[in-house]
């Protein structure tokens, strides 16, 4: 059937399916072909590594690099911490962005211009580093896990995303709401945030993401080894194997921990990466369709 369907097709159409096809599968392997090398070397020898590249030879394979950093019990303290932190920063960016997206969907709403004005001037404009830091520092929030989770919780491009879907939601649901007494937090709480869930997901996801793969923020405010995250972790176990200049007195030991810190780089790569791809096939059906409706409308 599908052959027949395809005869029919122009052959300028065959032509454009059939590049858009071979670059899908070009984008394709530029992204397997990445994760298998890094998988592979994770597991491999050092030196086999450096001397011969990958091989799937089994025997030449080792768990030295997963047995190095999971026996650290900093990277534990780690994990603990970078699931905190990502499920309150996500939980109060979403809860904040979708609190002012509300309003600024509403066209009853005045001041409306002036608000979105000052928000988007916020997108392109900042501080910087040391007038942020000295306003961690007034307000007590240095070595803190405050310092990390409040500075970007809210997100202006999440909050546009977030209007822009709640300005496709039929304004009849309102209507209905209000004939039935309903004021605007019980709309908004028991009737617009059901409807909302795929973008809401997304946001969600966007968040955990981005503040499961920070660092710098608690490379600058956390200077406790007890409160840093699981990737400011991985990046000190990285520094403290890499050789140190001017080791030349032994030789055989500045390539060992160089062969060591090769492979570790990639083992902290897995470690790093496995709760997220763990955990995105079950958000993929709300992805798709959030950000899709949630980019309609201007």
């Amino acid at each position: 059937m599908r052959k027949r369907k395809f005869r029919h097709i122009p052959l300028s159409d065959k032509i454009l399916l059939g590049g858009g096809f071979t670059f899908l599968a070009i984008f394709v392997l530029a992204i397997i072909v990445p994760i298998i090398y890094i998988v592979v070397a994770s597991f491999m020898d050092p030196v086999t590594l450096q001397n011969s590249g990958i091989t799937f030879d089994l025997s030449k394979w080792t768990t030295t690099a997963y047995e190095r950093v999971l026996t650290n019990p900093q990277i534990w303290t780690g994990f603990r911490n970078a699931i905190v932190y990502s499920v309150l920063f996500t939980t109060i960016s979403v809860g904040v962005t979708l609190l002012a997206a509300y309003p600024m969907s509403r066209k009853d709403f005045k001041g409306k211009g002036f608000f979105n004005v000052i928000f988007v001037i916020t997108m392109f404009f900042g501080g910087g580093l040391i007038p942020t830091y000295l306003l961690i520092s007034n307000m007590g929030l240095l070595n803190t896990m405050w310092a990390v989770i409040l500075p970007g919780s809210f997100s202006v491009w999440n909050m546009i995303i977030a209007r822009t879907y709640y300005q496709n939601i039929p304004s009849e649901l309102r209507e209905a709401a209000e004939v039935d007494g309903a004021d605007d937090i019980v709309f908004f709480v028991k009737i617009l945030m059901p409807v909302c869930m795929p973008v809401i997901t997304v946001l969600a996801l966007w968040q955990f993401v981005g503040m499961w793969n920070s660092y710098f923020d608690a490379m600058i405010y956390i200077n406790d080894a007890s409160k840093q995250p699981l990737q400011l972790v991985l990046r000190s176990i990285l520094i403290q194997n890499q050789p140190e200049s001017g080791m030349i007195a032994d030789m055989q030991s500045t390539a060992a921990r160089a062969q060591l810190a090769e492979l570790l780089k990639y083992a902290t790569i897995i470690i790093s990466s496995l709760p997220l791809l763990i955990m995105y096939p079950f958000f993929q059906k709300y992805f798709d369709s959030g950000i899709m409706v949630g980019s309609v409308k201007g």
